[in-house]
């Protein structure tokens, strides 16, 4: 008598399950933590039953991550030449597309940053300011070469803390552990943030372009749900997004 039972059992857990279910793995830039949290909800929303999970880090781990095999099936990158080399070697099961342009500001939670320059980095009242890790994460990398040209490496460099991205790095301006940071626009006009402090858009001139792209990876060749999300990016609910939360899209100018 215990089979029957058990096979209407199995038969009613098969229809309570959405018929398009499935689960993606995404692997995320950290200035995206904000965005890509209200798009990911957006699309679930639409797409009821669907699983995506969403990992937030440095754009170059992710990179070395997976060509170690991690089980990622969309890696959207604040540098778009780390999915650009993943692509050449056989890692990725699409194009690369670019979805935005990221923009690098002063911020801090304690003074006002909307009044400063990068020259008022040179202030001796400032001992610690944080930018991300410039060997891994492109949001250092960019502030790296802001105070390059500003004139202001050499002697700011031993205030520096390197945060392991740049959502690290916001994290140390937050918590006082350094005064003023140069982070992610995406980040510093979050509610989150903008409460506790001003910002300061660092004009792009002073740096190479934060030219963001992503990919499908290898893992999810012919997988329908991470292709429906990476078109989902381009949806006018999910550009909208994106613009409200600084990012230029692709082919609108930046300004400054």
């Amino acid at each position: 008598m215990k089979h029957p039972r058990t096979l209407l059992f199995v038969c009613f857990m098969l229809l309570a399950v959405p018929a398009h279910a499935g689960k993606i793995n995404v692997a995320a830039a950290a200035d995206l933590k904000f965005a890509m949290e209200e798009i990911a909800a957006a699309f679930k929303s639409v797409n009821p039953g669907e699983v995506v999970d969403v990992i937030y880090g440095s754009s170059g781990k992710f990179q070395t991550q997976i060509r170690q095999g991690a089980p990622y099936d969309l890696y959207f990158s604040a540098d778009i030449g780390f999915p650009r080399e993943l692509a050449k070697q056989g890692f990725a099961s699409s194009e690369v597309k670019p979805y935005a342009l990221g923009r690098i500001v002063l911020w801090s939670a304690s003074l006002d940053a909307a009044k400063m320059t990068m020259a008022s980095l040179d202030d001796p009242k400032i001992s610690r300011i944080a930018i991300a890790n410039p060997k891994h994460a492109p949001y250092g990398k960019r502030a790296e070469e802001a105070l390059r040209a500003s004139g202001l490496w050499e002697k700011l460099e031993p205030k520096l803390v390197y945060g392991e991205n740049i959502a690290h790095a916001a994290q140390f301006v937050q918590t006082g552990n350094a005064q003023l940071g140069i982070i992610a626009l995406s980040l510093a006009v979050n509610p989150e943030l903008a409460g506790r402090g001003g910002y300061w858009l660092i004009p792009d001139a002073l740096h190479e372009p934060l030219e963001q792209g992503y990919i499908i990876t290898k893992r999810a060749a012919g997988n329908p749900l991470a292709k429906r999300f990476a078109d989902y990016m381009g949806s006018k609910p999910a550009r909208a997004v994106m613009v409200k939360y600084g990012f230029v899209l692709p082919g609108e100018n930046a300004g400054n």
